[in-house]
């Protein structure tokens, strides 16, 4: 299987394989289910709120790693004396307008002015959950290294990012993101475009991150794909997965996992922990908000799996299963 390159149709990105993306020829279907859906896709109850003790971040994990998990795929992740945000995602909701889409379910546990020193930010893909405009004009006239797929410069440089200090990522390239810390962009099977017209023209891609003593993998978004076994063969074991779990449906199963492949998954990148992302925190499909979680906890008893479920916000080092049983008291 081909990691390298990403090859494009005119001025359209294509996949690593063939993979339909739940386009017009599918929205009449997806509306009827969305309208006819009785799943608790938000919790009726409030959640939250999560707090981050931020005093943490003065002192380095003695394993070396920690993660907090501010919610979705937005990860601060502390690797080897480095710190790195993923897909940074603060705003209310997931969405072109500020009055209309999937709305936060808890305010983000850290906020943004009590980060603590940044060496990159790391963003996969331009869709809404993932990069997010006001978000990124925070870091506007800073020094942190933006790491980027082909293509989401563009809205980074408007947004006020210095261009110096934006580097773009094809499949298969790599960057030193710190002296020590070497990223890896790799093939994600997903889409891209923030409006109807604009579809596929950047790019998507999930990155393998190794430091000197731990090695990890962040998965953003994708759908299953046999090249996770390759990713693993090449870049991997990886002490910690990091995969999506939830926004699957039936009428979009080659874009995102869902919990039983998301298993498959981090068994065919020779995982040692996996943390499920891209849940909890938005309603992106019509299962239940808390279906995913649960779907994968039993997932993982099968496939004899350790999970990794910090709660939001808690700052949380790497070194053993943890299941945090967050989401518990918030059902129904």
């Amino acid at each position: 299987m081909d990691i390298g390159d990403a090859r494009k149709r005119g001025s359209k990105f294509l996949n690593p394989i063939p993979t339909k993306e739940a386009g017009f020829d599918k929205m009449i279907p997806i509306l009827r289910e969305y309208i006819n859906n009785k799943a608790e896709t938000t919790p009726l109850r409030p959640m939250g709120p999560f707090h981050t003790d931020a005093s943490i971040y003065k002192h380095s994990p003695k394993s070396g790693l920690r993660v907090t998990w501010i919610g979705h795929s937005s990860l601060l992740i502390e690797i080897d004396g480095r710190s790195f945000l993923t897909d940074p995602v603060w705003g209310e909701r997931a969405s072109f307008l500020s009055f209309m889409g999937p709305k936060r379910f808890f305010e983000p546990p850290l906020p943004l002015d009590q980060l603590p020193h940044l060496d990159a930010i790391l963003v996969s893909h331009d869709h809404y959950d993932h990069l997010d405009k006001q978000t990124i004009k925070h870091f506007a006239g800073t020094k942190v290294p933006f790491f980027c797929s082909l293509g989401v410069s563009r809205y980074l440089e408007k947004w006020g990012i210095d261009p110096n200090y934006i580097t773009e990522l094809d499949w298969g390239d790599s960057a030193m993101i710190a002296p020590d810390i070497v990223l890896t962009s790799t093939p994600s099977r997903h889409f891209s475009g923030r409006g109807i017209l604009n579809r596929n023209e950047t790019l998507w891609a999930s990155f393998v991150i190794r430091g000197p003593k731990h090695n990890i993998f962040y998965g953003a978004d994708s759908g299953w794909w046999p090249g996770f076994k390759d990713v693993g063969n090449i870049f991997g074991p990886f002490d910690l997965t990091m995969l999506e779990i939830g926004a699957y449906g039936k009428y979009w199963p080659d874009i995102h996992m869902g919990p039983e492949n998301a298993a498959n998954a981090h068994l065919a990148l020779k995982g040692e922990l996996m943390m499920p992302i891209h849940w909890g925190t938005f309603s992106l499909a019509t299962h239940a908000w808390f279906e995913p979680i649960e779907r994968l906890l039993q997932y993982a008893k099968e496939k004899n799996i350790n999970l990794f479920i910090p709660g939001p916000g808690k700052p949380t080092e790497v070194n053993g299963p943890v299941n945090s049983n967050w989401w518990g008291k918030f059902k129904s």
